[in-house]
């Protein structure tokens, strides 16, 4: 069996990972802040697939909690195989509207610990000569729109950048862009979604499936919807200045109040 580590994993895109690999046979490191549903997430993976589930309680905008997910994945007696950097939140409210510790708070999750997580499993990954590494950004990252659309743009260029950087050494990653998917994170920023129509939402086990497929087939990302592919190449055709104007519009209206 091969072991995935899970950041995020007790809710939405995290929690399909995990059922999903779960069901593949994999063992899990699962990792988030609540220890409760951590524990009651494991139990239940553990008896309805038979598979090994680790708690690791950590919270990613500390120093403390990267260290120990960092620790865990350099692990060489019981490694990892793969990496889901999955953890992150949203902000309520535009630029300056949220408090500066909020958006570094948002940056240290979203980038800080990509980084120094992406980089702690590589390294035994590429040691060992195989490995994988999703990084969940978002279709955010293709417009411009505020602190989150830019922090999850780093998480593409970033692992486009290293997916190429460690070519050949039979270590994989991928950048995951999904669009709105139906999962906690909305409500738990305080944001109303009933205005956002109703052919925008994705299921998260949908995809998840999409993901892992694009993962295996060598792709370094991965937007894993027919009708958001579209929408992406469409932004590419308008520029930038009228884009920005378009998505900030469409945001009020649209996107979560």
């Amino acid at each position: 069996m091969t072991t995935a580590l899970i950041t995020g994993s007790t809710a939405g895109i995290g929690a399909a990972f995990a059922r999903r690999l779960a069901a593949g046979g994999h063992d899990l490191v699962l990792v988030a802040r609540d220890t409760k549903r951590l524990r009651e997430q494991a139990t239940e993976l553990h008896d309805r697939h038979g598979i090994e589930a680790e708690v690791l309680t950590a919270d990613l905008a500390t120093d403390s909690g990267i260290d120990a997910v960092a620790a865990r994945l350099g692990e060489r007696r019981n490694p990892v195989d793969l990496l889901v950097n999955n953890a992150g939140f949203g902000n309520k409210g535009r630029f300056l509207e949220v408090s500066m510790a909020d958006e570094l708070t948002m940056l240290k999750v979203h980038c800080e610990a990509v980084l120094r997580l992406t980089s702690a499993a590589t390294e035994s990954m590429r040691e060992r000569g195989r490995g994988g590494v999703v990084n969940v950004a978002s279709v955010a990252a293709f417009v411009p729109r505020g602190t989150y659309g830019a922090s999850k743009a780093w998480v593409v260029q970033f692992t486009q950048g290293v997916a190429k950087d460690l070519a050949g050494s039979g270590v994989r990653l991928m950048a995951l862009c999904p669009g709105f998917v139906r999962t906690e994170f909305h409500a738990r920023a305080g944001m109303g979604t009933d205005n956002i129509p109703g052919w925008m939402w994705l299921d998260a086990d949908k995809v998840v499936a999409a993901a892992l497929g694009d993962l295996a087939r060598g792709k370094s990302l991965s937007i894993p919807d027919p009708r958001y592919k579209a929408l992406m190449g469409a932004t590419k055709l308008v520029p930038r200045g009228v884009l920005g104007g378009i998505t900030s519009r469409t945001g009020r209206k649209y996107g979560p109040r």
